[in-house]
């Protein structure tokens, strides 16, 4: 079952995704269309899960399984701060009344969401592991 991180980081990366590809096609605005309210769910999703990782981190620590736990700790608070510096990005793209594939493009170039996405990803693989290798070791136990 997945953890609410994973469920953050998958909606968060299926929102970039959506946005690469309206990115590159063009759209000089979002409205009248099916996929500029896609586009907007998508970004609106997003924000939410962003808000929502630092809540998802506390919880993948107090199962106790990311030991020792300052480092992890610390990263979180790093995490933390670049899904507050994408809100604000993704927010001001929300405000606007035309979304347009050049801004959305300028969005998904921003080092905001890039470093956010590339922190979501390198944790993520590291919970999988670790998750990964306790199961091998309760496996080993029985």
């Amino acid at each position: 079952m997945p953890t609410e991180f994973e469920k953050n980081c998958e909606i968060i990366e299926e929102s970039y995704e959506f946005t690469l590809s309206y990115a590159a096609q063009g759209h000089a605005t979002d409205k009248g269309s099916a996929q500029g309210r896609q586009l907007r769910e998508h970004l609106t999703r997003a924000v939410e899960a962003m808000r929502s990782l630092n809540a998802s981190c506390a919880a993948l620590l107090a199962d106790g399984a990311l030991q020792p736990s300052a480092p992890y700790e610390a990263f979180f608070e790093v995490l933390a701060r670049d899904a507050r510096d994408s809100v604000a990005a993704v927010e001001l793209v929300l405000a606007q009344p035309g979304i347009s594939s050049q801004l959305i493009d300028n969005l998904n170039a921003s080092t905001h969401l890039r470093a956010l996405l590339t922190g979501l990803f390198l944790t993520a693989e590291i919970v999988e592991s670790r998750q990964a290798q306790s199961s091998s070791e309760q496996h080993e136990l029985l």
